[in-house]
């Protein structure tokens, strides 16, 4: 088996890996939010309920926080580029067969197709960056990185709304198809090839992380159906945690862990996994609700609904790599905080003024605020959390706080809409507003929540006395807690 040095790559292959690299986490980002504002004509076109509507949203997120942790390990098992490429593959894949959905069931399928696809590119995209540039140039190209996931955010809405508008919602996956077919090929050869440090693979740590954080979010989607006491929720919730708990002593026990519990004893890394969780819980959650509120409360087209969200998801394309590269020389902490805060008070201003038939410029500071909250945690929280393991667990630690990213996002979508449809949410544009108010309260909060997290992330000094450099060490002796045979 064969490793690459990070940082060692040619400028060519830093070009080419920075490129690549994003053109598939913008493919994988804009799908988690592409069907925000076809929400309304999904309704109609396929007499889909407010459960499906939040199931064609979280079968995505659902896949994609599953199978995260697979995904890595497939990458250092198999080969970054080779499992890039499938990944890749599977996504277009399954956007083909959710264009052609002839049911709301179909089209929910196909959507945790493409979550697995975006589950395997998705991590391998910050390895890839991350295994190509050194750490002291790693902030900017990570920044660009995530002024890539930006624009995906910001387009996403538009994107659909304006194929929804021009077309129909069937070509917003139709999109994907051509992207995936030109992407592979390059892929398999401008990519360099590259391994992680361990050539087994745990697939009892496989299907205990799967299955935990199937359990998890399956019952976080079934929220808004049954209610937070029912048994269809608390059920699988408990079993997921009982599951995730199994998952980390099994991992505590094996010789060559899928997932390494020291990381978590690097301040930075676990702070930085937490903040991913409350920022895309508040993100998913107010942006699964905010467009909703643009044509179903004020009256707009999905086109312009989707051109009224750039005033907040816009941002990132300037700020984030503003802030990757700042993040370099000043430390991730302050900008994490600062940027929870200002999406929280974006949010929080938002609750406050929104009424029935109210203009846009009323609207327009506070979503560019929260816009620009967002664009500074999105590039420093990834910053942060790669430069926190060393260059062995680069794979591992993306993945683990891309799963955490995607949990929190369904947790939020689940949360805002057990707020908001509580009751009869189309009744009237006023109570449609009142509902959206209530529920929009909630995604501000869990803003401020991310804020506190972010801070007990130390500081640039500290941070680097607190990276987890070589972790082998640490690890449990050979033989002990792993079962003859058990690895792959």
């Amino acid at each position: 088996m064969t490793t690459t040095t990070p940082g060692a790559a040619s400028a060519p292959h830093k070009g080419w890996t920075l490129a690549l690299a994003s053109l598939g986490l913008f493919m994988a980002a804009l799908d988690t939010l592409v069907v925000t504002t076809a929400l309304p004509a999904l309704r109609v076109s396929l007499h889909a309920s407010l459960g499906d509507l939040e199931w064609t949203v979280n079968a995505y997120n659902l896949a994609f926080a599953c199978f995260m942790l697979l995904g890595s390990a497939l990458g250092d098992r198999f080969g970054r580029r080779r499992m890039y490429a499938l990944g890749l593959f599977v996504f277009a894949g399954a956007s083909a067969v959710a264009a052609t959905a002839p049911t709301v069931g179909v089209l929910i399928a196909a959507r945790t197709g493409q979550g697995f696809g975006a589950a395997i590119v998705m991590p391998l995209t910050l390895t890839l960056i991350s295994d190509a540039f050194p750490a002291e140039k790693r902030g900017v190209a990570i920044g660009m990185w995530g002024g890539v996931a930006g624009t995906a955010v910001a387009f996403g809405p538009v994107v659909g709304g304006a194929v929804l508008q021009g077309l129909n919602w069937h070509w917003i996956f139709w999109f994907n198809v051509p992207i995936g077919l030109v992407l592979i090929p390059l892929a398999l050869t401008r990519l360099s090839e590259s391994h992680g440090p361990h050539p087994h693979l745990d697939l009892g740590g496989v299907a205990l992380s799967c299955v935990g954080l199937f359990a998890l979010t399956w019952g976080l989607v079934r929220v808004s159906d049954d209610g937070w006491t029912s048994p269809q929720v608390l059920g699988p919730i408990v079993a997921g945690a009982v599951l995730v708990a199994v998952f980390l002593y099994w991992e505590g026990r094996r010789r060559v862990p899928m997932l390494r519990l020291a990381l978590f004893r690097s301040r930075a890394f676990t702070v930085g996994g937490f903040v991913n969780f409350f920022m895309y819980a508040a993100l998913f959650g107010g942006l699964f609700l905010l467009a909703q509120f643009f044509e179903t409360g004020l009256g707009n087209k999905p086109l312009q609904a989707g051109l009224d969200l750039l005033a907040w998801t816009a941002a990132p394309m300037v700020v984030a790599p503003l802030a990757g590269a700042l993040s370099d020389r000043f430390g991730s902490k302050w900008f994490m905080v600062a940027g929870m805060a200002l999406q929280g008070g974006g949010m929080l201003w938002v609750a406050l003024i929104a009424k029935p038939g109210m203009g846009y410029s009323t609207l327009f500071l506070a979503l560019l605020l929260g816009g620009i909250g967002i664009s500074l945690v999105f590039p420093t929280v990834a910053n942060s959390v790669v430069n926190s393991v060393g260059p062995d667990d680069i794979g591992i630690a993306s993945g683990t706080s891309s799963a955490m990213r995607e949990v929190g996002g369904v947790f939020g979508v689940a949360l805002a809409a057990s707020v908001f449809s509580a009751g009869g949410v189309f009744t009237s544009s006023q109570v449609f507003v009142d509902h959206f108010r209530h529920a929009f309260w909630v995604a501000a909060a869990l803003s401020g929540v991310g804020a506190l997290v972010a801070l007990a992330s130390p500081g640039r000094a500290a941070a680097a006395q607190d990276a987890v450099i070589d972790l082998s060490e640490r690890s449990i002796p050979v033989g002990v807690g792993e079962p003859a045979g058990s690895r792959l």
